[in-house]
């Protein structure tokens, strides 16, 4: 018994073997997938739910977008009654340094390299040297350059902008030499205006890239930042052609333009650190951080560019010109009553002003002339902005000597004016 039960078990177990070995052999063949229609329904509702919110959120942004442009073409700023100021009538009223006209920087934030090199080509006239036309966009050609290989150098952490300060242009003439506006116009179209930010959208993205992706070559990186800047500006030249002769622009600086460019010096006035030492001027577009500003207390910034100005020296100034008291349409750049009375107009009216930030570094400008007019100081001031294009006198501006004192916050100037305060 216990035998053919023992037999019975095992054939069993081959049956059930076999019919298992059977199933696991079955050939595969595709179908058609699953279906699940009433999950399809779930997404299909949410869809057309989904749907549904961003149309009516389309309608609310274009609906918001379209009142706040309509409010901002019918918005009015805070300006002054100017029917009601005496200021210098024109330009010539004032006594004038040498200066070539002003020429504007159109869609660009390179006011500094306007500024200052302006500001070269009047030094370089006063020391002897010839009345010519010198080239912004060579300037910021090789700036551009510096401040690209301090980008991927920093990794991302140095200012790439358009901006930088009149120091940039000294560094520059000092690494590259100088180049004639004829020579570089700097536009790569020729009768066209500068605009740089396709310029700078391009040139971020592909240090962006080289930084995410950790590209290091700076050689060919740099040939990549070059290749950029051709495209928008145009290839800088070799030479400098001038007067019939040809010079390096280094030989240019040297030989034609006689500047010696260790003898400029820029100058601020700050509560923050000791008067008469050289400090930091920290703001972003001293990309450098350029640490040796001599700090001078307000009384002496002031006079120093008053009596540059009055002595036949031009100035290179910046600061803030973002102020209800400055108005292209009218010329005219002063500090109304209704902001601040001239007599509180002092080091910490002025500081007050830079600590909570109303007073900003946004723009650089010539000074070229002096008038005293109504019992007060006025400037005039050689300009590239928009702005100074909206009035009567195109490239121009007269500044009060107390705008200046309020809201300039750097100045170069050639060492001879700082006589005994230099330490």
């Amino acid at each position: 018994m216990t035998t053919r039960k023992t037999t019975l078990m095992v054939c069993t177990a081959l049956l059930l073997t076999f019919f298992a070995c059977s199933a696991l052999a079955a050939d595969p063949v595709y179908r058609e997938k699953n279906k699940y229609p009433k999950l399809d329904e779930i997404v299909e509702l949410r869809e057309a739910n989904a749907a549904e919110r961003d149309s009516l959120q389309k309608l609310v942004e274009d609906q918001y977008a379209d009142e706040s442009s309509e409010k901002s073409k019918a918005g009015k700023d805070l300006r002054i009654d100017w029917s009601k100021v005496k200021s210098p009538g024109t330009p010539d009223e004032f006594d004038q340094i040498w200066h070539l006209p002003p020429t504007p920087q159109f869609y660009t934030g390179t006011c500094w390299a306007f500024c200052s090199v302006s500001y070269m080509e009047s030094e370089s006239q006063r020391l002897g040297g010839p009345e010519v036309k010198l080239s912004e966009m060579w300037v910021a050609y090789w700036e551009y350059v510096e401040k690209s290989r301090a980008y991927l150098n920093s990794f991302g952490r140095t200012p790439l902008s358009q901006g930088s300060q009149d120091h940039g242009t000294l560094e520059v003439f000092r690494k590259y030499g100088a180049m004639t506006q004829e020579d570089y116009s700097g536009v790569a179209v020729p009768g066209t205006c500068h605009d740089h930010t396709p310029l700078m959208n391009e040139l971020k993205g592909y240090l962006d890239w080289v930084i995410e992706s950790k590209t290091w070559d700076e050689e060919q990186n740099m040939v990549y930042v070059r290749a950029i800047l051709d495209k928008h500006l145009g290839a800088p030249p070799v030479d400098v052609t001038y007067d019939g002769k040809t010079y390096s622009p280094q030989g240019f600086l040297s030989d034609v333009l006689n500047l010696n460019l260790d003898d400029y010096v820029g100058c601020v006035s700050r509560m923050d650190t000791p008067f008469y030492t050289r400090v930091l001027l920290d703001v972003t577009d001293n990309w450098r951080r350029k640490d040796d500003y001599v700090n001078l207390p307000l009384h002496d910034f002031y006079e120093v560019i008053k009596k540059a100005v009055k002595d036949g020296y031009t100035v290179s100034i910046g600061g803030d010109n973002s102020e209800a008291g400055m108005d292209g349409k009218f010329d005219t750049a002063m500090v109304p009553e209704w902001d601040i009375p001239s007599k509180y107009i002092n080091q910490a009216s002025r500081e007050f002003r830079i600590a909570n930030g109303t007073t900003g570094d946004d723009h650089g400008v010539h000074v070229v002339g002096f008038k005293r007019f109504g019992g007060q100081d006025w400037f005039l001031i050689k300009d590239s902005n928009r702005s100074s294009r909206l009035g009567e006198f195109k490239g121009y501006y007269f500044w009060s000597g107390d705008y200046i004192k309020l809201k300039m916050l750097s100045f170069t100037v050639h060492k001879d004016r700082l006589e005994g305060l230099l330490n």
